[in-house]
């Protein structure tokens, strides 16, 4: 799919890129959102030590840079950019993600097809080209548990299948639950009229959030496999990653205990003794992996 040739994705795309300390990988994000026509380019920055910031503005002098003063986390960071941004559509994206030729126009295209679509999520590969579940279904409880029990050990169980809709169609455009925050494009007035992502997330669940408050206002969400990024994952979170699985952890409950209602809110104490559990399993885990990587090194 492509744009008609009267229209510009630099005219009606601003793209809001969240930075922390991502390095190299933020120039190659910016690179490729020149490559592919986009004007404005907003780069929040979250207060990263590294110099990827100072670096990106030596090479592209026509990037806005916000510098927030602090890791006020993903969704916060965004909205700093969201407020400032000039265009009608706005594409929110990590600053480790790459993106392909043609995915802005596909993005752009799949919103004009339908006014009540607020949000179009891309095709997201791993590194390595498969791709990543990066369009999904709001998790019930019984699949939040099922995926948080079996999901590591065995990833074609029923209950990961269903919440990262494991049949879907790579091939058309289709109606979604929520896609991911690391990449997508969004209707700047759906934004507004949302005030934007929910920043009591710190990390991780805040674009499911963002898609169910779209979804319950009556607008839809799509996955657009034409379009196509690659994102590289971890770029940042990786070196605090006791930091991420709290914010990971606190985030899924604090949607949960959002979204259930009924009898099921019943069920939140429990969720909640869970999923201390696991996070205490996750946590004992990556010292595992520490303290095994530092032995590699080591010998």
């Amino acid at each position: 799919m492509s744009l008609p040739a009267t229209v510009s994705v630099a005219e009606r795309v601003s793209a809001v890129v969240v930075n922390h300390e991502a390095g190299d990988a933020l120039l190659e994000c910016v690179a490729s959102l020149r490559a592919e026509g986009v004007g404005e380019v907003i780069v929040v920055d979250n207060a990263s030590s590294d110099g990827s910031a100072e670096a990106l503005m030596a090479v592209d002098g026509k990037v806005r840079l916000v510098q927030t003063g602090a890791n006020l986390g993903y969704g916060a960071a965004a909205n700093r950019g969201i407020e400032v941004s000039a265009r009608g559509l706005v594409l929110v994206s990590n600053s480790d993600v790459s993106v392909h030729g043609g995915a802005l126009s596909a993005l752009v295209e799949a919103l004009d097809a339908d006014p009540a679509l607020a949000i179009a999520g891309p095709r997201i590969l791993e590194p390595d080209g498969t791709r990543y579940p990066s369009a999904r279904r709001f998790p019930s409880l019984l699949d939040a548990v099922g995926h948080a029990v079996l999901g590591d050990l065995v990833p074609t169980n029923r209950f990961t299948r269903r919440y990262r809709l494991g049949y879907l169609d790579v091939d058309d455009v289709t109606d979604v639950d929520w896609v991911s925050g690391a990449c997508f494009l969004a209707r700047r007035r759906t934004l507004d009229e949302l005030q934007g992502f929910d920043e009591s997330y710190f990390m991780y669940a805040e674009d499911t959030d963002l898609c169910w408050r779209a979804r319950r206002a009556g607008w839809g969400v799509v996955f657009v496999p034409d379009a196509a990024v690659t994102h590289l994952q971890g770029v940042s979170t990786a070196r605090r990653p006791y930091r991420m699985l709290v914010a990971h952890h606190r985030s899924v409950f604090r949607f949960a205990a959002r979204t259930e209602r009924g009898w099921r809110r019943l069920a939140l104490p429990a969720m909640a003794l869970f999923l201390g559990l696991r996070l205490a399993v996750m946590c004992a885990r990556q010292a595992l992996r520490a303290r095994h990587g530092a032995s590699s090194r080591a010998e």
